[in-house]
Order: structure tokens, then sequence, then C-alpha cells
């Protein structure tokens, strides 16, 4: 069986794809009454997790919340700025972060005992899986983006509530819900500023 063929180092973008991944992406509060199938929701995790953590670790678990009843579930974690527009968009996504992702680091990461640097450190397991759980979130974010979905990220809900109703028996910890669907662009607000590069970065 042949190798994959390598992409080219210097091999970027077009103009249009880094539009719709950045430019001219946006966050939805209101989407369009569309569905969105569970076939293209696993093709983004696809994508997603061949983003890089730490030592491999892949500690995000998502679940995507979709019908009538699990949203119920959801509703009286939501804040009150948030819950309209949960409610109402095609999916939202529980992030989570698996507190015993270590357990998965012999099939993970081979090459070395990476499960022996987190078991038995709690604090430290803990913030690394909250530190790359937060990367893969975003990686999901660019990942639905792609593939032509639009996504409304927000932080505003009782996570101990949330964990307590969709992750009672599982050492997860939910960080982030991501709302999906097709944005109605008829909602959207003017952008708002961006930071200069200059403001942000400089070479030493």
């Amino acid at each position: 069986m042949n190798a994959p063929a390598r992409i080219a180092a210097d091999t970027r973008l077009a103009e249009a794809d880094l539009d719709l991944l950045f430019r001219e992406a946006r966050t939805f509060n209101a989407f369009q009454d569309r569905p969105v199938s569970d076939a293209l929701l696993t093709e983004a995790i696809e994508l997603a997790k061949m983003g890089p953590t730490a030592a491999n670790t892949l500690p995000m678990r998502v679940v995507f919340v979709k019908s009538a009843e699990a949203k119920e579930k959801l509703k009286p974690s939501l804040s009150p700025g948030n819950l309209d527009k949960t409610m109402a968009a095609p999916v939202t996504a529980i992030v989570a972060y698996d507190r015993e992702f270590f357990e998965k680091l012999p099939r993970l990461f081979p090459h070395a005992d990476a499960r022996s640097w987190f078991a038995g450190n709690a604090a430290f397991a803990e913030a690394s899986a909250n530190q790359s759980s937060t990367l893969q979130a975003a990686y999901l974010i660019l990942a639905l983006r792609a593939l032509g979905l639009d996504t409304g990220p927000m932080t505003g809900f009782d996570a101990a509530k949330v964990d307590a109703a969709f992750f009672a028996d599982e050492p997860l910890h939910a960080t982030m819900l991501i709302n999906i669907g097709y944005g109605d662009r008829a909602t959207l607000f003017g952008r708002l500023p961006r930071l200069d590069a200059s403001e942000i970065a400089r070479f030493a």
C-alpha cells in the first residue's frame, strides 16, 4: 500500500477558504430552520481530532444536544442571555474534558509511559485536560466552519448543572457550549474591532 502523498510545505489555502474560516466567519446567535446531520457533525469531530494536544492526550469529549428531551435537560444550566438562542439552535455541542484522559495514553502515546505523568497528580492532569480540550474546542469550531456550518460558542452556563445532567456517572467536566447550525446572517450585528497584529505579536 502506497504512503499518502505529503502536502507541500508551502501550500496555503485559497483566499476564499481563509475568508470562510476567519475573515468572514462570525459568531451566530440565530440560525436558519435547517437540520444538521449526524454525519456532518461526526465529520467535524474527525477533522478536529487531528489538531495537536499535549502528548496526544485528546481529552475533549463532546455531546451533540439535538433532541427536545436533551435540550430540556440542558435548559436549567443556561444563563438568561443564552437561554432562548440555545433552545432554538439546531444543535448545541457540550464540550467537556475527561479527567481520566490519561488512561488512554498507552494507546495514544505508546512510545513512552505518558500515563505515569498524570496518574496520581490530579491538579496537573486537570490543568492539562482543560488546556488541551480548549485547544480542541477551537479546532472543532474551525472544522465546523470548514464544512459549511456556523457556530455560536459560549461559556454562560452552570457547568456543575451540565455535569450533573449529562455526566453524572462519568469523570467529565463541561467547559463550553457551542450552538451549531446554518447561521441567519440577517440577525448579525456589525463586527466588533480587533487588535492590530502589532498589538498582539512582536518579533524577538
